[in-house]
């Protein structure tokens, strides 16, 4: 017994010191940047910024698309907090299914699921989500979930076979609970979304609506006729 204790004993000797290949974490996947050369083709997307902006430059930029009986979402937006899109009968906030990708004092970015009342997003602890992932990187909150096309009726829950009208937020977090978000007026899909329908849309952010009002175009019109006519 003592030989055998010996012998083992110099065995594991000479694996500390010649580097005995013991067994360790797998690794962690990273997160896959997301694809815009699929918007409107094999996704739906949704970006809200600067003309020509992308998943990493918009100020805020959603995609979906159906696999299976569920549907992908990808969200990213210019923020530390959180970012969110919520599922509305109508373009204002209030009894609203929502889901959000909060950045948690952790570093982590978790997948909530939250219910609009009034102005006040509540927490549900039923969360349709799964697949999650998530991560922040270069002052952006970005993640990938899914969740069922199909759920049984349910107040908080909404069927996403039928056509939304999507609300687009973002804004800080606290200690991992979200605030009020960035700006006073949410961008809104201009009419409801089907899933069943892939296209791409870019809405400009207020810095650069200026210009595409019908007034300002007007305007524009008027004094370039004027420079090029000259004074009376």
């Amino acid at each position: 017994y003592c030989f055998l204790f010996l012998v083992f004993y110099l065995v594991m000797i000479y694996s500390d010191y010649t580097g005995y290949p013991f067994p360790t974490a797998p690794p962690v996947d990273p997160f896959a940047k997301i694809r815009v050369d699929d918007c409107g083709k094999t996704k739906g997307c949704f970006r809200y910024g600067k003309p020509g902006c992308n998943a990493e430059t918009c100020d805020y930029f959603l995609s979906y698309r159906r696999i299976g009986a569920d549907v992908e979402f990808e969200l990213s937006a210019d923020t530390d907090g959180w970012v969110a899109v919520g599922f509305s009968s109508d373009k204002k906030m209030g009894g609203d299914d929502v889901m959000a990708c909060v950045h948690d004092d952790n570093g982590r970015v978790r997948i909530q699921h939250f219910y609009n009342v009034g102005q006040w997003a509540k927490e549900i602890q039923r969360n349709p989500a799964r697949d999650e992932e998530g991560v922040f990187e270069n002052s952006r909150v970005t993640c990938r979930f899914k969740r069922p096309v199909y759920v049984p009726r349910e107040e908080t829950i909404v069927d996403l076979h039928l056509s939304w009208y999507y609300l687009f937020a973002w804004g800080p977090a606290i200690q991992g609970s979200i605030t009020r978000h960035d700006i006073d007026s949410p961008p809104v899909s201009e009419r409801v979304v089907s899933i069943y329908k892939y296209e791409d849309i870019f809405m400009p952010s207020a810095a650069y609506q200026t210009f595409s009002s019908p007034f300002c175009l007007l305007l524009i019109v008027a004094l370039t006729f004027y420079l090029l006519m000259g004074t009376p």
